[in-house]
């Protein structure tokens, strides 16, 4: 390792050269209480900005061992660190000057849920934080100075007051692990007492505005029925009390605009925490909950949805089902059978985003179409058996058809954005009406032994193997190496692997690009590594999933680890793996 005069003589040696020369300043470098690593030298002022890394050992840190010796404290300090590096940034960001992107300095920028990011890590040994640097310039010449005005004076100010216990606010670093420690004891809570989600009272769950993931100013306070409230005991907050939604089947119905759909997506991000003053710190659901809608358009592989699809006129085999554009009521078939291939142990629906022909069949409809032409059984008949048989819940948002009513357990009614428990009123009316027919017989759960088709095995020849470029799997490269194939993201709602796209536009509880960017760097190292043929879509996935909690994101890389990715649930690398076309 260089200290960190050496890098201020080599760049004073390529003062006023061309700017490829910069590539020359790679390597690591010793500053004091911290090492800085530039892994990745961008080749234009104008192009995406360099890349670096510090990292800053625990006995230089001073943080207590109890904030990060276990998942949810390391995860929450993480979280904290990275905000208040990114805070640090803004106040030096574009302070030096040039053309092109000068002077940028970025790290990701956290929305309100705590995320495990590569932006910062925390390992045994120390503190890594990724971010990235435009390196000055005068056209596309090197401007040396005001690169040592960011390494030399902007960056140790910054590192200096975000990473070191001793600078920051020690309270407010508790507070952030301790509302993460707080959250997990309720997540341990419903698990112990056979619950699907938990709401606190005073939760705050309309958002600002479509385009805006903040608490909205002025709206309703959550407040739990009183026949649903239960209070939770945890280490740090105390009690708090709320409504708590036992497993089953749950619904929830209202007028329009009383605030049911609202509910539903704050139960939906309830599989993940959320920092203080978002309004849903407190609104916890079953970390494996999968939101379910129909997709129309998207591909299936191999699924077998005979659950819901038999018969087809065509007598094509829906036992191992096909298809490059599925209809929507097929999508959502297909989507329950991957849900539960994924481990969801709770389904959330909303009639809004749902086929109508799958989710119920009204008794007149089946009068006029008889069963034996009709080839869908509507979830409606499949719910009770979801539950009884395979454990898995289901919470849904209805309407326009009382004829939920007859197999919910607990149904909640939303009025002006106030739950009121009206279960025992309903299923005395209930006794009133004619049920529906629900005749479903043969209720089996498939046996996920699907296959996955031969990826495009490029990659690696060996573990340690690392210096490759990029370009299409299975392709020589210069010096005769395998290339990785090629990555390209649009936000948050889809990526490209090579040609082929994957589209994640409903795949609606990913909360960050970054998760995106991160599923495809999963995808690509499954297809190059472990799409044999031989392989269960539920080992692949398994597989990729242990090697990415057990060895970090470096597998998934090639010679860094970038700034930019987030560890999605596991259920969304499933999601992501069955919509790959490829």
């Amino acid at each position: 390792m260089k200290s960190s005069n050496e890098l201020r003589t080599l760049l004073r040696s390529v003062d006023h050269k061309s700017y490829p020369a910069y590539k020359s300043l790679a390597g690591s470098y010793q500053f004091g209480n911290f090492i800085l690593s530039i892994d990745h030298v961008q080749g234009d002022p104008f192009a995406s900005p360099s890349s670096l890394h510090v990292e800053i050992l625990h006995k230089d840190a001073g943080f207590p061992v109890s904030f990060y010796e276990k998942s949810p404290a390391r995860i929450a300090l993480q979280d904290y660190l990275t905000r208040q590096f990114s805070s640090q940034f803004e106040d030096y960001n574009f302070k030096a000057k040039g053309s092109g992107k000068s002077g940028l300095l970025s790290i990701t920028r956290c929305g309100q849920e705590v995320l495990e990011r590569s932006a910062c890590q925390i390992t045994g040994q120390a503190i890594i934080a990724r971010f990235h640097v435009g390196f000055p310039a005068f056209g596309r010449t090197i401007n040396a100075g005001e690169l040592d005005k960011i390494l030399f004076d902007f960056l140790p100010r910054c590192v200096e007051n975000s990473f070191f216990y001793g600078r920051l606010d020690g309270k407010k670093v508790e507070q952030a692990i301790f509302l993460s420690e707080d959250q997990q004891a309720v997540r341990e809570y419903l698990k112990e007492h056979g619950l699907s989600a938990f709401v606190a009272n005073g939760s705050i769950l309309p958002r600002k505005s479509g385009v805006s993931d903040l608490p909205m100013k002025g709206s309703v306070p959550f407040s739990s029925p009183a026949s649903m409230e239960q209070t939770i005991t945890l280490p740090h907050k105390g009690p708090i009390r709320g409504m708590a939604i036992r497993q089953g089947i749950t619904l929830i119905v209202g007028g329009g605009y009383h605030g049911k759909s609202t509910l539903l997506e704050a139960l939906q991000m309830g599989v993940y925490n959320h920092i203080a003053g978002d309004g849903r710190e407190y609104v916890i659901t079953d970390d494996t909950a999968l939101k379910l809608r129909a997709e129309d358009g998207r591909s299936i592989r191999q699924v077998d949805i005979s659950l819901f699809i038999k018969d087809l006129p065509n007598k094509k085999d829906t036992g191992c089902f096909s298809t490059e554009d599925a209809s929507g009521s097929t999508s959502q078939a297909a989507g329950v059978i991957e849900g539960i291939e994924a481990g969801a142990r709770l389904f959330l629906i909303d009639e809004d985003t749902s086929a109508t022909n799958f989710m119920v069949r009204d008794e007149f409809m089946q009068q006029v179409i008889s069963r034996e032409k009709e080839p869908i059984t509507p979830f409606l008949e499949r719910a009770r058996d979801l539950y009884e048989k395979a454990g898995v819940s289901t919470i849904l948002v209805a309407g326009s058809s009382g004829a939920f009513f007859y197999i919910a357990d607990t149904i909640l009614q939303m009025d002006c954005y106030r739950p009121i428990d009206i279960t025992s009123q309903v299923k005395g009316l209930c006794k009133d009406h004619t049920a529906p027919r629900i005749q479903a017989p043969d209720f089996k759960i498939p046996d996920f032994s699907r296959a996955l088709a031969p990826g495009i095995r490029g990659g690696r020849s060996g573990a340690g193997d690392r210096g490759y470029g990029r370009g299409r799997g299975g392709e020589r490269g210069a010096g005769g190496r395998r290339e990785h194939m090629k990555i390209k993201t649009f936000g948050k709602d889809s990526f490209s692997l090579d040609k082929e796209n994957v589209d994640l536009r409903y795949v609606e509880q990913l909360a960050d690009s970054e998760q995106t960017n991160a599923l495809a760097h999963l995808l690509r190292y499954g297809a190059e590594q472990v799409m044999d043929g031989k392989k269960t879509v539920r080992q692949t996935v398994r597989w990729l999933y242990d090697t990415l909690e057990k060895k970090g994101w470096e597998p998934f890389c090639s010679s860094y680890v970038p700034c930019g990715l987030t560890k999605p649930r596991i259920q969304e690398v499933f999601a992501c793996l069955n919509r790959y076309r490829g």
